[in-house]
């Protein structure tokens, strides 16, 4: 139950507060007073989109706050899922920046307002102007019915089969293809295949030629200068290399260290300097010869990078990504040989997925021509009490092929006067008609869910005298279930009230302002007696006021 609002900085409404009652509760003002601001700020606070345009002009933001008691279970349950305290009352908290910035919060916890949206569709339930016109649709009359018989478990099994069987048709349908069509592309497969497999590329093969290249490209220069350096290091015939002079110099030192132990460190230094030049000597040599440089080879090498190219440039940008698509196609071949036998599979679990769904869609089916025949007594029983006497409700229903919501097409027909053969809603009920078949579906539907609050903004519309009357008790019947709130113009309406506010806007210093202010006693008939004679108030409808509220 919404037990209360705060709004600050909203259009015209600089600051104002609303407290609720359980039961009816009735919300009445002049035209433009700021009735339809009222619903943004409710809807704002539900998660809602909003825009910088609710922000009041010169205001850095605007802040809305609600209070709710009573929460039903699944709202509490929903709360603990999502990690806030669940207690005796919940507060949420909408904040729209000038710029157009958000923040919400769940007792005074961080929030989105994804999850203000998700938690308060257990809390409100808000019939807008626009609801009459969306009965007129046949598009919305399958998601109404299947609400009233409360099918959300039966209906979440065939979703969940008719999505086994789409996702099995699709791959059905992916195998099956022209023979001429598939024996062209197993022969152009076998051919990309071939063609890989016959170069044989390996991983890093294009990196190792590269640098083979290199060497070959610069062979002469290769070979005399490392020749130079092991002669350097070895020596030749007629002179002593590095490595010989070390090994003299290593002796000479080696014998001076025997006589002066000082200089030994220098001696092992000079040692390890020499055994290191011969090794490098040797290691020379082995390379030169070693080297056994083909003429030939440089030509293979360019003819083999080439190669590697071509394939890069046709199955993708690397060595790699040619061994992929290598793999890939082996892949799509072993499947498209093997497609009988697997189309073979699919097409026995797509029969049986098929007669699985069938058999919900039909049990669904069940459930909403049920559903309408009671749901259509209950709609008689609710017009005939808001002065529609003899309407009678029909079902326009046809089964087709599967689809997202089963086989049902449907559509609800009404014939309003006895004798009348049943037309669609768009076609044969008046603005008034649509009202008031329109709080009977809601009236239903309100018995086959928690949410504790239900706000009708001008559920009276085109609709005066003893029908509108007719509302007003029906409303207060509602009431006694749940908490409604009720935006009227109508009298009749606003005198069945448990709570009556007035919503009133003033124009002071060249600003406007919109105020809510509660009523009872005189308040509630001066106010009744506007609604009744407009802004002359005569003495004639302020006794039909008292009239209306038993005073």
């Amino acid at each position: 139950m919404l037990k209360d609002l705060k709004i600050e900085n909203v259009a015209v409404i600089e600051k104002a507060e609303a407290e609720f009652s359980p039961g009816l509760n009735v919300l009445t003002g002049e035209t433009g007073a700021g009735k339809s601001i009222l619903i943004d700020s409710i809807n704002a606070i539900l998660g809602n989109r909003t825009s910088r345009d609710l922000v009041r002009t010169g205001a850095a933001k605007a802040c809305i706050r609600a209070t709710f008691s009573d929460l039903p279970d699944p709202v509490r349950a929903q709360l603990a899922e999502a990690g806030y305290e669940a207690g005796d009352e919940l507060l949420l908290y909408r904040e729209i920046s000038a710029e157009g910035k958000s923040n919400c919060r769940i007792n005074g916890m961080p929030a989105t307002a994804a999850m203000l949206r998700d938690i308060s569709a257990g809390l409100i339930n808000i019939h807008g102007q626009h609801d009459n016109q969306n009965l007129t649709n046949p598009a919305r009359h399958l998601a109404l019915l299947d609400l009233y018989a409360q099918n959300e478990g039966l209906y979440g099994e065939y979703r969940a089969l008719y999505r086994q069987l789409i996702a099995v048709k699709r791959q059905a349908d992916a195998l099956q293809m022209d023979e001429n069509e598939k024996q062209r592309r197993m022969e152009l497969l076998r051919f990309q295949m071939e063609e890989i497999e016959s170069a044989a590329p390996r991983p890093e093969e294009e990196e190792e030629l590269a640098a083979r290249r290199q060497v070959l490209s610069h062979a002469q220069a290769i070979l005399e200068q490392v020749s130079a350096a092991q002669a350097a290091l070895a020596g030749g015939d007629d002179f002593n290399g590095a490595a010989d002079l070390l090994g003299g110099a290593s002796s000479q030192l080696e014998g001076a260290a025997e006589l002066d132990e000082t200089l030994r460190p220098a001696s092992e230094k000079l040692a390890e300097l020499y055994y290191t030049a011969r090794e490098l000597a040797t290691d020379l040599a082995d390379r030169l010869e070693g080297y056994g440089l083909d003429p030939q080879e440089l030509d293979r090498v360019e003819q083999r990078l080439d190669e590697l190219y071509r394939l890069k440039h046709k199955y993708g940008g690397s060595v790699d990504k040619v061994l992929e698509y290598a793999a890939s196609a082996r892949a799509e071949l072993e499947g498209i040989e093997q497609a009988d036998e697997t189309l073979a599979r699919l097409n026995a679990e797509k029969q049986a997925l098929y007669r699985k769904a069938r058999e919900k869609a039909e049990a669904l089916t069940q459930s909403r021509l049920g559903a309408f025949a009671a749901l259509e007594q209950q709609l008689v029983e609710a017009c005939t009490f808001l002065n529609m006497p003899g309407v009678r409700f029909t079902l326009q229903h046809s089964r087709g092929p599967l689809a997202g919501s089963g086989q049902d097409t449907l559509e609800f027909y009404i014939s309003p006067n006895p004798g009348e053969a049943p037309k669609p809603l768009a076609k044969i009920a008046s603005g008034g008609e649509l009202s008031r078949i329109m709080l009977a579906l809601k009236s239903a539907l309100a018995e086959k869910d928690s949410i504790g609050t239900v706000i009708y903004d001008e559920i009276d519309t085109g609709v005066s005298g003893s029908a509108a009357g007719r509302i007003g008790q029906k409303l207060k019947q509602t009431s006694r279930g749940r908490q409604v709130i009720c935006i009227t113009h109508t009298a009749q309406i606003a005198a069945q009230a448990d709570r009556h506010l007035l919503i009133r806007k003033n124009v002071e210093e060249e600003r406007t302002y919109t105020r809510l202010y509660p009523l009872d006693g005189e308040g509630r008939v001066e106010e009744l007696a506007r609604i009744i004679s407009g802004d002359q108030i005569t003495p004639i409808a302020l006794a039909n006021a008292r009239e209306m509220l038993g005073l």
